[in-house]
């Protein structure tokens, strides 16, 4: 079963040959969770033993959730997260250099069949989720598996993003669509009539 975590088919996630490894790393995010403030540098160390990679100059702001504690997570450079980032990474996510995340924002990889009787046995299925360089994600939004979103792109707070979205562009809504290409009034406004000293 440990071998389907990766390939996009149906496997039993509870299957006692994912869980040990997986409970492990759930054991690892538990103490990351119970840092204090001021452990900066500890949180760093123990993020380069939880993730599969973490760039230099990323905070992770905890609580963070995690399915496998970040094992599947591939960080860039000087990516931020506030309160609350939950990534269901039962297989890879890919997030470029930095990019930042709002509060209680949800990336998930993880998917379960539609038809009644294969959930009730407990099958799931997984496809990784692919984020560029400078993205930011607004508070609640929520990421579906085998997304990709392309560099500089801005995802307004509480979309869904269930398909692709390409490069420099800002997204909204629920389904998450392309709102506008970034322009030249972002380059004098940066946020509503506030202009960029």
């Amino acid at each position: 079963m440990k071998e389907k975590l990766h390939t996009g088919e149906l496997y039993l996630s509870m299957d006692d040959s994912v869980t040990a490894e997986q409970f492990d790393c759930l054991e690892k995010l538990y103490d990351y969770n119970a840092t204090r403030p001021h452990e900066l540098a500890r949180r760093e160390a123990m993020l380069k033993e939880m993730f599969a990679q973490i760039g230099e100059g990323c905070y992770i702001e905890p609580p963070l959730h995690a399915n496998w504690g970040g094992h599947h997570v591939h960080f860039g450079r000087n990516v931020y997260a506030n309160f609350g980032l939950t990534l269901v990474d039962d297989t890879h996510i890919y997030v470029g250099d930095y990019t930042m995340f709002g509060p209680n924002v949800v990336i998930a990889t993880a998917g379960h069949p539609i038809l009644p009787e294969l959930r009730e046995q407990g099958y799931q299925y997984n496809f990784p989720v692919h984020i560029g360089r400078n993205c930011w994600l607004g508070a609640g939004v929520i990421v579906l598996p085998g997304v990709t979103i392309g560099d500089n792109a801005v995802i307004g707070a509480g979309s869904v993003v269930t398909r692709d979205i390409p490069a420099n562009v800002v997204a909204v809504g629920n389904p998450c669509r392309i709102l506008r290409e970034i322009n030249e009034h972002d380059r004098q406004y940066y946020f509503k009539d506030r202009k960029i000293d």
